[in-house]
């Protein structure tokens, strides 16, 4: 039976997957195929049910969740960092008011974060990876980055005006930042989905236990960090909680959708619902 997997080409999730992309596991009956795009796509392409399994963001699950369910792990979730406003001048995060900002797409959780903190403001939906170059470049007055732009935007020259993760922290007594996860198509049916689910949680302990291996085949989707930005760029975002969300996980994640719905920035009520 073949489960299409599709996840974003960065190296935390390449990371995560590295184990059933290797063949490390016994699938028994599933054969797993990977496809790789940018997560906008995949939040996109997600609102079809295009993929039996797919990384997506939180904010794309508002729109998703009649079609799939949320698995227990391969969450990607900020302790006190995360998508952050960057741009070429020092400036007060009250002053983002009115200014363009390139953002990676629209359904994205960073983006939803930023609506929460600061609703007015000129959108430039732009590729996460060109959207330093359209800060630089003049093209937008500042720019949300995610993946590895978190770690690599001092070198280019620019500044940090608020990291989503720490406002967050502070918003919510501590809870950590729910920015994506991997989902899985409801028709799949109940006992299928409890043995896919139990071999994702596989594969990224696995990759925890096999660091060095997981670390190396990662790399490959990250070919501008050198190893010890990789490795720690992984270590931020593939962790306990991605084994397991675990209650504090959970919670933070049905917040941002509360507080998403009482700021009327999306359509309905969500519940996150978790595959068991």
């Amino acid at each position: 039976m073949e489960i299409r997997i599709a996840h974003s080409p960065d190296s935390d999730d390449a990371f995560m997957f590295y184990a059933l992309a290797k063949d490390k596991l016994p699938t028994g009956k599933f054969r797993f195929s990977h496809t790789l795009q940018d997560i906008e796509t995949l939040n996109r392409k997600a609102l079809k049910g295009e993929y039996e399994i797919t990384a997506v963001s939180f904010h794309a699950y508002a729109y998703i969740a009649d079609r799939y369910m949320l698995l227990p792990s391969g969450a990607s979730m900020g302790e006190r960092y995360g998508p952050m406003i960057v741009a070429r001048q020092a400036m007060r995060p009250d002053e983002l008011a009115g200014k363009k900002i390139a953002v990676p797409g629209t359904l994205t959780t960073a983006y939803l974060i930023l609506k929460l903190f600061q609703p007015d403001f000129e959108q430039a939906v732009i590729p996460f990876d060109r959207i330093m170059d359209a800060v630089k470049q003049g093209d937008a007055d500042a720019g949300l980055l995610i993946h590895e732009g978190q770690l690599t935007y001092a070198s280019r020259g620019l500044h940090k005006i608020v990291d989503f993760g720490r406002w967050w922290d502070l918003q919510t007594g501590g809870l950590p930042l729910p920015l994506g996860g991997n989902v899985i198509r409801r028709d799949l049916g109940k006992e299928d989905i409890a043995e896919i689910s139990r071999l994702l949680k596989a594969s990224i302990q696995y990759g925890l236990d096999h660091r060095k291996d997981a670390l190396d085949y990662a790399m490959q989707f990250a070919p501008d960090l050198d190893a010890e930005t990789a490795d720690r760029f992984v270590g931020m975002y593939v962790n306990h909680r991605t084994v397991d969300y675990g209650e504090e996980g959970r919670r933070a994640v049905q917040l941002l959708f509360d507080r998403a719905y009482e700021a009327k920035l999306i359509p309905g009520a969500v519940r996150a619902e978790f595959a068991e």
